[in-house]
């Protein structure tokens, strides 16, 4: 199939995939994305599965060529029926179009109508792409930190990679998803949502290597009412050019989150900034007020 030229984009369109051979076509650009090899993360027969029971498989279409793919089924918590995010992928000469954002727009629409409230899926921390869309262009909130999550990966080219992750709430009615989803410029506009401001004490110091990528040198304490934890700009870069840098990040951003949350912070929002002329990628943070006591004569059930 050709493909269309990005520079000639004029829309997309949103839908459902149906047909066998458009859940070939998803698998296939996984494999494309993430160079997965021969297996995919999502399979073509689990996506449509998927589809079927509950869940939804939402493409981001150029005329019929396939430029995005969202993934998510049903979750249960014990107390609330939730749509979860398996997979999404996007092609990287589409990105700058906001399709991911605009796929998790449609994602919303289509759960909302199941009469459904809420959407959750995970992010790896140090993926300031991922925590970008999900947490300042989208108003999801980061609720868990999850350490070594899948265990360590054992297949190449990331043999040996720990996998922490942020879990993240979307609460679809809510305000702040309404403003931010609202943000978003139309097909072929080129504003963006607006950074959050860079405030707080960082948590993370950083410095530049000889080779002009970023590391973390110190992790402290949180002390102020916020605070910001700095991760990779570009994780990508790190992957492909020092990925021995990737561990003491992983556990820089880990001791850092770790200290942030048993302190009783929590992350607000997500914001890239313009630095001397560098781009770079903050978690921001504030300290949560304690809970007030309980009324006179009552009795504090303590956690289970």
């Amino acid at each position: 199939m050709a493909v269309p030229s990005v520079d000639h984009v004029k829309g997309f369109r949103f839908r459902r995939l149906d047909k066998p051979e458009e859940f070939r076509t998803a698998e296939e650009l996984q494999r494309e994305v993430w160079g997965t090899g021969e297996s995919a993360p999502v399979s073509a027969p689990r996506l449509r599965e998927m589809q079927d029971h509950g869940g939804h498989v939402l493409g981001a279409y150029v005329d019929i060529y396939l430029a995005g793919v969202l993934a998510s089924s049903l979750g249960w918590d014990g107390k609330e029926l939730y749509q979860f995010v398996a997979m999404a992928a996007v092609r990287p000469e589409y990105r700058q179009h906001r399709v991911g954002i605009r796929l998790g727009a449609y994602l919303r629409d289509q759960t909302m109508q199941q009469g459904l409230t809420t959407a959750r899926w995970m992010i790896d921390p140090l993926d300031g792409r991922a925590a970008h869309v999900a947490i300042r262009a989208l108003g999801a909130v980061p609720d868990r930190y999850l350490t070594h999550y899948f265990g360590t990966l054992a297949t190449p080219p990331d043999r040996g990679l720990e996998t922490d992750r942020l879990s993240v709430r979307w609460t679809l009615s809510d305000p702040t998803v309404e403003s931010r989803l609202n943000a978003t410029p139309p097909p072929g506009a080129k504003p963006r949502t607006a950074p959050a401001p860079l405030e707080g004490a960082p948590m993370l110091v950083t410095d530049v290597a000889e080779s002009g990528l970023r590391f973390p040198t110190e992790v402290r304490e949180p002390s102020e009412p916020r605070a910001t934890i700095e991760v990779p700009f570009d994780l990508d870069a790190i992957q492909h050019h020092e990925p021995a840098r990737l561990r003491p990040w992983r556990h820089a951003v880990r001791d850092a989150f770790r200290a942030a949350l048993d302190a009783g912070y929590a992350v607000t929002d997500f914001t890239v900034q313009t630095v001397e002329h560098e781009r770079r990628s903050f978690y921001l943070l504030e300290a949560r007020p304690p809970a007030p006591p309980p009324p006179t004569g009552a009795v504090a059930i303590p956690p289970k």
